[in-house]
């Protein structure tokens, strides 16, 4: 079934379906097509063998990386297409003696698992990839995470970031060609296994 032609937003294009409605960086449809294409083998201009190579296997490591954000290097950072918003820790943001540029106002933000969270605040954070330089904005949160920060569906569709958890790198785009970040898998498993740990001692 279509969607109602009243309730497409006329300012946003896709060109994916060639309509109005949502932009192209944020049509499912077409991100569906290319998760599809990659298993299938396709897209081997973009990634290849190649970008396996160093990947510890047998995995299926989250994809973690360091990246530079306010002129300070954060490790730890989750890159999570399947978040709506991007995530940092309130004591991160103290660290960076940021948190003069902290905006009060308060949002819910729901997991998964129906847990919720009211957030600190919201600030805007310049992040730097491979020369490629973008003003984010962040949700603070105060709270236990493994991560020191989330980058989601904003930061990854204002980059024009393609990830792939299989060749633990990402790739987007710059003035001087395609650029990426590559994964740290031993930080990724290092938390995945406090995780797992802490899983199984809730259960005894």
């Amino acid at each position: 079934m279509g969607s109602n032609l009243n309730r497409r937003n006329p300012d946003h294009w896709c060109e994916f379906h060639n309509n109005h409605g949502h932009k192209t960086a944020d049509c499912s449809l077409l991100q569906g097509e290319v998760d599809h294409l990659l298993k299938q083998g396709y897209l081997t201009e973009l990634f290849s063998e190649k970008d396996a190579d160093g990947v510890l296997t047998p995995q299926n490591d989250a994809l973690v990386i360091s990246l530079l954000v306010h002129e300070t290097n954060v490790k730890r950072v989750l890159i999570d297409p399947a978040s709506s918003v991007n995530i940092i820790l309130l004591r991160v943001l103290s660290e960076m003696q940021a948190k003069d540029k902290l905006v009060p106002k308060a949002h819910t933000l729901s997991g998964f698992d129906n847990s919720s969270v009211i957030t600190k605040g919201e600030v805007t954070l310049t992040t730097f990839a491979e020369g490629v330089v973008k003003d984010t904005k962040f949700q603070v949160v105060e709270m236990e995470m493994a991560y020191n920060m989330i980058l989601g569906r904003p930061w990854i569709h204002e980059m024009d970031v393609v990830p792939s958890t299989l060749h633990q790198v990402i790739k987007f785009p710059s003035l001087w060609g395609i650029r990426e970040i590559r994964g740290d898998q031993q930080t990724s498993r290092s938390i995945n296994s406090v995780v797992d740990s802490s899983m199984k001692n809730e259960e005894k």
